[in-house]
Parts: C-alpha cells; sequence; structure tokens
C-alpha cells in the first residue's frame, strides 16, 4: 500500500505544516480523500472551543472497518494483520492474515447481531491481550456498537463504575487472562462488578485459561458455542453498519482531577483519519513492516497503535499477552529477534526497568531486523533515552518521544522518523495540523526568557480530527476539563518548555493527576479509595519522583485513632489493609 500522504524530509515537513496550519478545512480534506467513505462529506471543519463543539467531515459516513479490513482483501489478503505472541514462551504464536481477520470479525460481529445488538449499543470488554480482543473491538465497530475497552487489571468495582456511567448493555470477557506468572480470574471480577447492576443483558465469554467460571442461564455465553451456532446458520459476511462520521466509535474512561473516571468520546471518521495519518507519518511506516507496540489495548495507545492506526494503514501490528520481564527480562528481545520487529514502540517506564538488569539480558540477541524505537506515556528522561538509543537502536535508529493523550487520540508532538531530529527528553515538533501555545495563569502567551524560552502551560489553538468530542452523558464535564480553564483554548494539563526552534518539551502534569508508569491516576480517585477504609478519616495524596515509574505515590492518612503507632507489626497490618482496599476499588 502506498502512503501518498508521508512526509519524507524536513524542508517538506515545514512547507506541510505551514499548509495545514493556514487551512486546517484543505489539509485534512486532502488526507481524508485518501480513505473508504461511503457518502462523502458537505463541510470538512466546523468548531469553536467555548460550547465546545468540533465536527469533522459533516454528512459524510464510512465503517472504519472497511478501511481497516475490507479494502486490503483485494491487494494483500494473505498479508499477516495480527501476530500474536503469547504469554508462555513454549506457546507456539499465531498470525491472522488479512482474509482470516476479516472473516473472524464478520463471524463475531454477527454473534452480536445475534443476540440484539445494535448501532448505538455500549459493549464493555474486559479481556487479556489476545487477537480476539482486537477482533471483539473491530466486530463492535463492524455493527456500529460502541465500545469501551475496560484494562484487565482494573477492579469490580472500576467495572462497575464504567458500566454504570455508559449504561452498557453487553460485556464480552474471558474465563481468566495470563499476565507473568499470575492468572487473572476475569469472568469472577466480572460477576462481582455485575451485582447491583441492571442495564447488562448478556456476558460472552473466551475460553483463554480454561478456568472453571460461573455461567448464569440466559445470560452468559462462550465465545466457542456463539460461533459455532453462527457458523452452522452459514453467517460468514457481515455488511458494515453506515455510520455519520460524527457517530461515537468508542468511550475509553480516564482519570481526571476529581474522583470519578470520565468517558472520552472519539468519533468514527476524524479518529480514523488521524489515527492513520499519525502511525504512517511518526513511525514512517512501510508496507513490509512489523510493528510491536507493547500497550495493552486496555488504553489508548493499544487502541489507536495496535488496532486502528496498523490495520487502517494495511501494516501488520504485533500483540503480546505477557509482560517484558517474564520469564526473563531478555523478552521483548527475543520477541524481537523472533518476528524480525521492525518498529518498537513502549513505555519509559519499560526501559528504566530493563536498564536495571543490565545488559547481560541482550547478550543472545541481535536486533539487527529493529529499524525505529518509539517511547509513549511519559517524558523520557535522557538517560533512559540513551540506554535505549545505545543498546536498542544500536546508534542506528531513530528514537522517537511521542506527546499525546487519551482525549487527543493520537500524537500530537513528536519527532517523525527518518523526518525531524530527535532531541533526548525533548518532544520536539507539532504534527502538521497541531498549534500548541504556551500560556501563563491568565492564559496570556507565555514571555519569552533570556535563553529564548516559553515556560508555562501546554495548550492548543486549531482542532484536529481525533479531538475529544465530549465526555459520555456529560458535555459540560468535558467543557470545564478541557476548554474552560483559557479561553478559545483546548487545555492539556500538562506544563510544557518551548525553544527558540520551536520544539516543546513536556514537563508533566499540571492538575491534580499522576503520570505513574505511563498512566494517569487522579489523586481525588486515589483519596476517595483510601478513604473507604473503616478506620481513614481524611487523607491527602501526592506525587514523588520516582526512578522507575516516573512518578510514586506518598499518601498521608489521618486515621481514626485506634491503633498503637508503637507497634510496627500492627501498622505493617493496617498498612497492607489500606493497600487492599485501593486494590478492591481501583485495580
Amino acid at each position: 500500500m502506498h502512503y501518498s500522504f508521508q512526509i519524507q524530509n524536513q524542508a517538506e515537513y515545514e512547507a506541510i505544516y505551514a499548509k495545514s496550519i493556514a487551512d486546517p478545512a484543505s489539509f485534512w480534506e486532502d488526507i481524508a480523500n485518501q480513505f473508504l467513505w461511503k457518502q462523502k462529506w458537505q463541510s470538512v471543519l466546523e468548531w469553536n472551543f467555548i460550547e465546545p463543539k468540533v465536527t469533522w467531515f459533516q454528512g459524510a459516513t464510512l465503517n472504519i472497518t472497511e478501511n481497516c479490513l475490507d479494502r486490503h482483501l483485494a491487494t494483500h489478503p494473505n498479508k499477516p494483520a495480527i501476530i500474536f505472541e503469547p504469554n508462555n514462551i513454549n506457546e507456539p504464536s499465531t498470525t491472522l492474515t488479512y482474509q482470516t481477520l476479516y472473516e473472524k470479525v464478520c463471524l463475531w460481529a454477527n454473534v452480536l447481531k445475534h443476540h440484539g445488538v445494535k448501532k448505538g449499543d455500549r459493549v464493555c470488554i474486559y479481556m487479556g491481550m489476545t487477537p480476539e480482543l482486537s477482533i471483539a473491538v473491530l466486530a463492535c465497530a463492524r455493527i456500529g456498537a460502541i465500545h469501551s475497552v475496560i484494562f484487565g487489571g482494573f477492579s469490580a468495582q472500576s467495572i462497575a463504575d464504567r458500566l454504570e456511567d455508559s449504561h452498557a448493555g453487553y460485556i464480552i470477557t474471558a474465563d481468566g487472562a495470563f499476565r507473568g506468572s499470575k492468572e487473572i480470574p476475569l469472568k469472577t471480577v466480572v460477576d462481582e462488578a455485575l451485582i447491583g447492576i441492571d442495564s447488562v443483558k448478556k456476558v460472552f465469554i473466551y475460553n483463554r485459561t480454561h478456568t472453571p467460571v460461573s455461567m448464569i442461564k440466559g445470560r452468559d455465553f462462550w465465545w466457542h458455542d456463539e460461533i459455532k451456532i453462527i457458523q452452522d446458520l452459514g453467517l460468514k459476511d457481515c455488511p458494515a453498519e453506515e455510520m455519520a462520521a460524527e457517530d461515537p466509535l468508542f468511550i475509553l474512561y480516564t482519570s481526571g482531577s476529581t474522583g470519578k473516571p470520565k468517558g472520552v468520546v472519539h468519533a468514527c471518521g476524524g479518529y480514523m483519519v488521524y489515527a492513520t495519518y499519525t502511525f504512517v507519518n511518526v513511525f514512517h511506516y512501510q508496507p513490509h513492516q512489523v510493528f510491536f507496540c507493547t500497550a495493552d489495548i486496555g488504553w489508548i495507545t493499544g487502541h489507536t497503535y495496535i488496532v486502528y492506526g496498523p490495520l487502517c494503514a494495511g501494516g501488520t501490528s504485533m500483540i503480546f499477552e505477557g509482560i517484558p520481564t517474564y520469564p526473563t527480562p531478555s523478552r521483548f528481545w527475543q520477541i524481537i529477534d523472533k518476528h524480525q520487529v521492525n518498529i518498537f514502540y513502549t513505555a519509559p517506564t519499560a526501559i528504566r526497568s530493563l536498564m536495571n538488569f543490565g545488559l547481560e539480558p541482550l547478550q543472545d540477541y541481535d536486533l539487527k531486523s529493529l529499524q525505529v524505537l518509539g517511547t509513549v506515556g511519559e517524558p523520557i528522561n535522557e538517560e533512559a533515552w540513551h540506554w535505549y538509543n545505545e543498546h536498542i537502536g544500536k546508534k542506528n535508529c531513530p528514537v522517537i518521544d511521542t506527546w499525546w493523550q487519551t482525549e487527543t487520540g493520537a500524537t500530537l508532538i513528536s519527532n517523525l522518523a527518518f523526518v525531524t531530529e530527535g532531541k533526548p527528553g525533548w518532544a520536539t515538533y507539532p504534527l502538521p495540523g497541531i498549534l500548541p501555545i504556551i500560556v501563563d495563569a491568565q492564559g496570556i502567551e507565555a514571555e519569552i526568557d533570556a535563553d529564548g524560552n516559553q515556560k508555562g502551560n501546554l495548550c492548543l489553538k486549531l482542532p484536529w480530527p481525533s479531538i475529544i468530542r465530549t465526555t459520555y452523558n456529560n458535555h459540560e464535564r468535558c467543557r470545564i476539563n478541557y476548554f474552560d480553564t483559557f479561553k478559545n483554548l483546548y487545555f492539556t494539563g500538562d506544563g510544557a518548555i518551548k525553544n527558540k526552534l520551536g520544539q516543546f518539551r513536556i514537563t508533566g502534569r499540571v492538575d491534580d493527576v499522576l503520570n505513574i508508569s505511563g498512566h494517569r491516576l487522579g489523586t481525588a480517585e486515589i483519596e476517595n479509595a483510601l478513604n473507604m477504609h473503616t478506620g481513614v478519616i481524611e487523607s491527602a495524596v501526592v506525587g514523588y519522583p520516582h526512578a522507575i515509574k516516573g512518578q510514586g505515590i506518598y499518601a498521608f492518612i489521618i486515621y481514626n485513632g485506634l491503633i498503637d503507632y508503637n507497634n510496627l507489626e500492627e501498622i505493617e497490618y493496617l498498612k497492607q489493609d489500606i493497600f487492599q482496599t485501593v486494590t478492591k476499588i481501583i485495580g
């Protein structure tokens, strides 16, 4: 597949960037014309940041799965779409071609339709990192159901909160999931979450760990049994539901500065265009390459750069079920050599963790297939950047430092592989169509200091196609969180530095949100969980610098006094009780 919108050099980037800012509608229309639409748009962009209201490709209709699957069947049906590497190093890996993936998605989409799932219904997905998770996501999109993936480490209470907020009618899960040496009892957690939830009609269970689970008649259905019913009925194909460009594609819950997670809504058309555009350009993706993103599909990184971006681009995407240190800290390097991975995209936390094991885990692996390295989730510190560049990339691979958020849908600021130069600790340049601005506490553009730098709050002046549309069922919360702090600007919640070259360095959160191992946790959310413990009167949570995780958590607690503070054993028991409470409520 040829990517005519792929930027080739610095001069081209500068020209394209200038055009994209001068006339965003014309620029994105040219990009959008390279996708498969059922009906074209009447207008490309209408927006204001006051309500806020952003509309891309008004009047257009499409189905994102036709761009992920159908359009590739004529040109490369037998090309690997997904390579699956299981948690168990002795279990064989599997490959799904575009043809096979298409067939599996159609079958599962027909299962959902057979059970009454229709356009606009919310379907929660709580699974481990297997190909079936991607199949479930794509099957929902195929029939116009809104998927809401919940990370497989979240607690029953966290699931219940999300089910209640989204009024989901269906859940897709598994009996369990393998994660390193652990076996996560997913179905049991779902059963607990469903106590008191009335909206859920049916639960579908993929058999992964062969763990005994309870099955409620009329509510719970095995994945494999339902597939067989559809096969016996001869329902192989599933026509793609025609979706308006602004119809919701998915809801993804993220922590904010209040205790309750908010459901970020992304729309079908704009998200597809921007996710694919950034995938092709940030990583300089070539059609033959194997792309390995180590994120979980439960986070936005997995949505955009494991499922939708690579598949819309006709690429090959790795899915890894396990963790980087199991059964040894060589696991990533073993996978890279085994599958001849060309692009490797991971979190600074993982890099720092693997650095601690020294160079011995690397000794048996040449990593010669690698061509591009990327990082995501938090700013990468210089020491980790240099280790990654020297020992993983052998100084032959550009290191891509991507900055973006759940709310942005895809990368906004990053160097582009083989196009713009990387700089340790800096995300560097905005992508085409992205217009960042650094403002002070009053929302006025920050002054330039003696070194030519601006420092302050990172905001964005223009909408991009995959910008958040709303927070589910609560548009006012979306307005207050992102558009109310500074007039006519999208506020990221991050601080940043802009140098005289126009490069950006992200300095971290400026609101009450912590970034721990690349994942956002609101201090209020943790405090709420702590305060659920019977003996805790009040709590305050703050972040502190952590050598591996980026940030760690300190919790200061006022206890009810019924404890001997000189009894260290009693204090330790109390701490463990409090930890268990937080685990139970959050995950």
